[in-house]
């Protein structure tokens, strides 16, 4: 990994950005769910600041990517960081670009003066959940996730 590095993406970045997304979504099953655009992506990344995305490149190539947000803690009484994604490509894997992302975000979140680091996994990605548990994470078995899509909070906004 001596050839490794890693940035804070940069609006020139949305198509590599959105390239890896649909990477992902491949990889995870739901590319039907898939309808995030270049435009989108600037929109919120760069114009609404609503999230932030680190790069990974061995050499000029890139390998991986790993976007976040602030959340917070009311139990804590203060900020966490959440990864809502990343992705290392596959022929990449295996090679330690993953945890140095997860290294990487780590310090993100002690120098923002954050107190954990959150994400979901799907269930049936078991390299993933062993990949996690090397780390040190801990599942949060007790908890459900919920959500409402865009349809369900329109009804009941009303």
């Amino acid at each position: 990994m001596s050839d490794f590095t890693m940035r804070m993406a940069q609006e020139g970045d949305c198509a590599l950005i959105l390239d890896f997304i649909c990477q992902l979504a491949d990889y995870e099953k739901l590319s039907h769910q898939l309808v995030a655009t270049e435009a989108g992506l600037r929109e919120s990344l760069f114009g609404k600041r609503q999230a932030e995305v680190v790069l990974a490149f061995a050499g000029d190539e890139p390998v991986g990517f790993a976007l976040f947000f602030h959340n917070y803690s009311t139990f804590l009484g203060k900020a966490g960081l959440y990864l809502e994604d990343l992705f290392i490509r596959e022929h990449h894997r295996c090679k330690g670009y993953g945890r140095a992302l997860f290294a990487h975000l780590a310090v993100i979140a002690l120098e923002r003066g954050c107190e954990r680091l959150d994400w979901w996994c799907l269930d049936w990605n078991q390299s993933a959940i062993d990949f996690y548990a090397r780390l040190g994470a801990v599942a949060m078995h007790e908890w459900t996730v919920y959500r409402l899509d865009t349809e369900a909070m329109e009804k009941l906004a009303k």
